[in-house]
């Protein structure tokens, strides 16, 4: 399954996907997003021995975005639908989702990048929109997602001015839950991974789904939903308490 565009490696119950045309910093072609709807697919199967996943990418940056030239040699529609599908499913997995950004993370990058259930930024990061620099709209969900993350009014400015948004700023205004110094960016990138799997993956798994669920829905709504539709405990719960317990004794 593994391609020369996009590397994955599993390790301890965290799966990496990793954009790998670092000659081309990572710009986004209808290939890479046929590798990572592949892995995507087998990973949200995998909620046995995946817990968590992480997305980067290889080299300089992130990913400068979408591929102009694939953009210029016409790609289809059939294509283009592709990768809107394939980060939906990205979004939609079971398992949390961390997206790393160091470097550029540009318009369709920035699109894959909000799949992630939280944003991690190394000090160099820039993320922008640049559709309308280049005469474009979105299709692979900016103005559904960035909006829902950092809010209409600086969803606009980002989307009208196709400004670059510097790491510090992106975390002030809700784009990036955390920016950590170059140098410590990867270990601080496994230490949230960790913290992740070492809590219940069940529960993991159920509050996303709840978050999923009643996003959009009123508090009445969301609240009714919490207690109906509730997965209850997870197998482990008797063990996971009994193991605190001890310790505190």
């Amino acid at each position: 399954m593994n391609g020369p565009d996009i590397i994955r490696s599993d390790k301890d119950g965290l799966a990496t996907l990793t954009l790998n045309r670092p000659e081309k910093l990572n710009a986004l072609n209808t290939r890479m997003f046929q590798l990572l709807g592949e892995h995507v697919a087998d990973i949200a199967k995998s909620t046995d021995t995946i817990g968590c996943v992480v997305v980067r990418g290889a080299g300089r940056c992130f990913s400068a975005g979408h591929d102009l030239g694939a953009i210029g040699e016409g790609e289809s529609g059939a294509q283009l639908n592709l990768q809107a599908t394939v980060i939906e499913q990205l979004a939609n997995l079971p398992q949390p989702v961390i997206t790393a950004v160091h470097g550029h993370c540009y318009t369709g990058a920035l699109e894959l990048a909000l799949a992630g259930d939280i944003i991690l930024a190394s000090a160099n990061a820039r993320f922008a929109d640049t559709h309308g620099r280049w005469g474009l709209t979105p299709i692979w969900g900016m103005s559904q997602r960035l909006p829902r993350r950092i809010g209409n009014a600086k969803a606009r400015e980002m989307m009208f001015t196709c400004r670059n948004v510097e790491a510090d700023e992106a975390v002030a205004i809700g784009l990036a839950n955390t920016c950590y110094a170059n140098e410590e960016f990867d270990a601080e990138v496994q230490k949230t991974a960790d913290l992740i799997l070492a809590n219940s993956w069940f529960s993991a798994r159920a509050n996303k789904r709840l978050l999923i669920e009643t996003d959009g829905l009123s508090l009445s709504a969301g609240l009714a939903h919490e207690t109906y539709r509730n997965e209850g405990h997870a197998p482990d719960v008797e063990a996971r308490i009994a193991a605190f317990a001890a310790r505190k004794a």
